[in-house]
C-alpha cells in the first residue's frame, strides 16, 4: 500500500511541477520516476546514499523488489484516473452567469 501512495505522491507532484500535463503524460512520468528509483536500488548507490544521509532512505529505499513495480503501477493509473475524472468533471460546469448580472430564465 506504502508502494502504491508513493507513487501517487509522485504523480501529484508532476501535475504541480507542470500543471499543463495530460494525465496520461503525468502517469508516464511518475511511473518511470518510481521505476528509476527502484532500478537504482539494484546498483547499490541508493545504499550508500542512505549511509550517509539516512533520511534519505525514504525518498530512495535500500532494497530492490520486483512487485513494488505494480505497486507503483497501480498507483499511478489510480492518481491518472482521479485526475482525468476531475479534469472532465470541471470542464463541464455549468456556464457562470453572465455580465450584465441578468440571469437566464
Amino acid at each position: 500500500m506504502g508502494d502504491a501512495l508513493y507513487a501517487v505522491l509522485v504523480y501529484v507532484l508532476v501535475i504541480g511541477v507542470v500543471p499543463a500535463v495530460s494525465s496520461r503524460v503525468a502517469a508516464a512520468v511518475a511511473f518511470a520516476v518510481c521505476a528509476a528509483l527502484e532500478l537504482l536500488q539494484l546498483t547499490g548507490l541508493s545504499a550508500t546514499v542512505v549511509e550517509q544521509v539516512p533520511a534519505a532512505r525514504y525518498v530512495l529505499g535500500t532494497t530492490f523488489n520486483a512487485p513494488d513495480l505494480l505497486a507503483y503501477a497501480a498507483g499511478v493509473l489510480l492518481a491518472a484516473g482521479v485526475d482525468a475524472l476531475v479534469r472532465r468533471s470541471a470542464g463541464r460546469r455549468a456556464p457562470s452567469p453572465s455580465v450584465s448580472g441578468r440571469t437566464p430564465g
